[in-house]
């Protein structure tokens, strides 16, 4: 089980569930308003769609290599940046992404939940 009170441990389990097709684990994470900006699309991907599309199999994380994070507390929010090395494969066709991100948590009794994702692609 993960330490709901340190956002950064939620936001490690949250990587780890997104490798692990952990719907359990990310719906436990994910706020009931979640939004994701795709990094590859910049598309809205809200909590419903995310769980759908990993727990289908479609969208598949092979390794989500954190390289830095950065937080900031505000109360009962958290903003986390940092920057990624992703892999994985949407349906047949594999990518890989470096991407610098920005993670919002809401404190909600006493739970750090994941309320707003958006990455940037990194181009080299």
């Amino acid at each position: 089980m993960h330490n709901q009170s340190d956002p950064l441990a939620v936001e490690q389990q949250f990587f780890r569930s997104l490798i692990g097709s952990d719907s359990e684990a990310l719906d436990r994470i994910l706020g009931d308003d979640f939004l994701l900006i795709d990094v590859m699309t910049g598309s809205e991907i809200k909590k419903p769609d995310l769980l759908a599309v990993l727990g289908s199999g479609q969208l598949k994380f092979e390794a989500i290599q954190p390289v830095e994070s950065r937080l900031r507390l505000y109360g009962i929010t958290a903003v986390i940046t940092g920057r990624t090395q992703m892999s994985g494969r949407f349906g047949e066709t594999p990518f890989t992404a470096s991407s610098r991100y920005t993670h919002v948590f809401v404190k909600e009794e006493s739970q750090w939940r994941l309320v707003s994702a958006q990455g940037t692609p990194i181009v080299n």
